[in-house]
């Protein structure tokens, strides 16, 4: 991609921006969750295992892998790794983070691993850390949206007051993120605003925090295309740096 005009592009960056919209909306929420709980890495861990089951239905050898299939791949990793999560929180609370870290690892080793005798492993793997969130198409976005409407509709009708459910909701909606901005857009949007807006009430922390994810997204794909550097790892900096003007604004206030 060349470089190009400042202006916004919404025929290339309409759809893209959608993405990040249905993200923040589902991730802001469940991010201070993760934040409350102190399992920060929760979301790296089950990313990285849906990436996992990606890379292993992507094995098969057939002509194609229709996206369904990579979407079931995608979702069993997910809930097995929420199930295991949800088994080990029960019964070895004092290591659950050390267990989410270790299972992160083994995911990830497992998954170099597999792509290891691929000749485009290398370029697979950097697809599902760093997105191809500038090529989501409007097709992509219907089926998450359905998905993330029901997580938030189940979120608030019970899950806040059934610990329980939190890590099957959270591995749905992580399944379908991965694969829709990749991983590091997935621990980006769910950690960053909620470290910007620790300390704030529920109502106030949800406006600061959607805001700042939105606004982190436009502004992060605005500047991809004139900068001509990939979306996703730019969109993580912006973040980043949003993150820290809020903590600063929050000090001096």
């Amino acid at each position: 991609m060349s470089a190009g005009t400042w202006g916004f592009d919404l025929s290339l960056l309409g759809a893209p921006l959608v993405a990040g919209l249905l993200v923040v909306a589902t991730h802001v929420l469940l991010g201070r969750r993760v934040l409350e709980r102190g399992i920060i890495f929760i979301d790296l861990t089950i990313a990285q295992v849906a990436a996992l089951g990606v890379i292993a239905v992507g094995l098969i050898e057939v002509d194609h892998v229709d996206g369904w299939l990579t979407q079931l791949a995608a979702g069993v990793a997910a809930l097995v790794a929420a199930s295991l999560l949800t088994w080990t929180e029960g019964r070895f609370r004092k290591l659950q983070e050390a267990l989410i870290g270790s299972l992160y690892v083994v995911s990830a080793s497992a998954a170099l691993l597999l792509l290891a005798r691929n000749p485009h492993g290398a370029e697979h793997m950097q697809e599902l850390l760093a997105g191809q969130i500038l090529w989501v198409g409007t097709a992509q976005l219907w089926p998450v949206a359905v998905l993330y409407a029901g997580v938030l509709g189940l979120w608030f009708v019970f899950a806040r007051t059934r610990p329980k459910a939190f890590y099957f909701l959270f591995a749905l909606t992580v399944m379908a993120s991965v694969q829709l901005v990749g991983v590091y857009l997935v621990f980006a949007s769910l950690i960053l605003p909620a470290i910007a807006t620790s300390g704030l009430d529920e109502r106030r922390g949800l406006c600061v925090g959607y805001g700042l994810g939105a606004a982190g997204y436009a502004l992060g794909l605005w500047l991809s295309v004139p900068l001509d550097v990939p979306a996703g790892p730019l969109i993580v900096c912006v973040l980043a740096a949003l993150m820290i003007g809020t903590a600063i604004v929050r000090r001096l206030s």
